[in-house]
Order: C-alpha cells, then structure tokens, then sequence
C-alpha cells in the first residue's frame, strides 16, 4: 500500500509509457505529455528547495541546458515543495551559480508526481519534511518523443549527480537510435561504437567499411563526432 492508502503504482521500466499527470510549475501548469510533444525529456526530481547539493546541481542543469535544447531535449524538474518556493530559491541558484535556470520545476509538495515515478526516499530516515513524511530522492528519467522511458537513475540525497553523465546518455540513445549502433564502456561522441548484434555482419561490412570485428559478436566501427547527436 502507498502512503496515500492507495496501491502502490505499476512499477515503471525502461520501455514503459511515461505516466501522464498535471502539474504546477515555475513556468506555469503543464499536462505532462503535452510539455513532452516532440521532444525528448529529462524529468529529475531533487529532495527539497534551499538544500546545499540540489542547489549545485540545479546550477550545474542551468548551465548545461543550452547543450540539451541542441539535441531536442527539455529539461524539468521536481522538488517536494510549492511554487512560491521555488521561486525564491531560483534566485539563489541564479546568484550561486552564475547562470539563468530557464526551464521549468515541478511544485510537488504532496508528492503526486513523486508517488506516481516512485521518487519517494524508502532509505534515509533524515530526508523528510516537518511532517515526518518523505522526501524525494535524486531521480533521473530520461523520455523519448514516443513518451516512453529509456533510463531510470537513481541517487541517494547525500550524492549529487553528474550532468555530464545525463547528457552523455541522451547523445548515446539518440546516436544510436538513428545509426543503429549500441555504445561501449566510457564512451563519448567521437569513440567507435559497437554495430548492433541484429546487423548481420555482411551487412555491417557495407555500411560500415572501416569494420574491426574483435569477436562475432563484438564488431566495432569508427563513428566521427560529426555524425553523433553531439554535431550540433
């Protein structure tokens, strides 16, 4: 049973439909599945406003937002608080920070949207609200076009995410969407990637003529930055 006396959702796996909802935000209310449209999406929640490792990172995705709306990608986050304190707290990030957060943060003060992604803290008994009710905890959800979610991670409140990382995968996803290509350990745009196991090699060796085949099943190929997500 959930906190609300209800069932606990679906639990929700790479592949599913992201759960639709309506929300408040700083930039005004959202349907959730119309916010997403076209585009790709990274939803993140963060435990609670005017906490020292939220404002970092928040910081941190202002900054780097003009790298995610290159690639087609918005940015929005969530904190289990209202939108008056949002508000404020901008404030502090932007000063902080040195950058001007655009996008948009979820008031999820009754914990809604974070009841229905399952961001709540089952872990650490300090990260909760006056009332003794749990905060989130550091969720990433990264959202194709197609509403459906191609990465869950998951950080505890003590542990500050890494920006980097996230747009790392959104360029590894798109990349790979479009050229049929999966990515090795630590890659980055501009290293080889791995055909894809269902590209017989006959095939891989036409469209790929500069083909290592290390193994049968491991075949790598050269792919210039300029061909990935991040050539923008």
């Amino acid at each position: 049973m959930g906190s609300h006396g209800e069932e606990r959702p679906e639990p929700l796996r790479l592949g599913s439909i992201a759960p639709n909802f309506q929300a408040e935000t700083t930039n005004g209310p959202i349907d959730f599945h119309e916010f997403i449209g076209d585009n790709w999406v990274v939803l993140f929640s963060h435990p609670e406003d005017y906490t020292p490792v939220c404002t970092t990172e928040l910081g941190a995705f202002a900054k780097l937002e003009p790298e995610f709306t290159k690639r087609g990608v918005k940015l929005i986050g969530l904190s289990a608080n209202t939108i008056d304190s949002h508000g404020g707290w901008i404030k502090d990030i932007d000063e902080i920070s040195g950058s001007k957060l655009r996008f948009p943060i979820i008031g999820d003060k009754q914990r809604k949207v974070a009841y229905l992604y399952d961001m709540l803290d089952h872990q650490d008994t300090t990260n909760v609200d006056q009332k003794g009710i749990a905060f989130t905890i550091r969720s990433v959800f990264i959202i194709d076009p197609k509403k459906t979610i191609r990465l869950i991670l998951s950080y505890p409140a003590s542990t500050g995410r890494n920006t980097a990382e996230v747009l790392r995968v959104v360029d590894s996803l798109q990349t790979g969407d479009k050229n049929k290509v999966t990515t090795p350990i630590n890659w980055v745009p501009g290293d080889d990637v791995i055909v894809h196991p269902s590209v017989k090699t006959e095939e891989a060796k036409e469209k790929y003529p500069h083909l290592k085949i290390v193994k049968p099943y491991l075949r790598f190929t050269p792919l210039p930055k300029e061909q990935t997500s991040a050539a923008v």
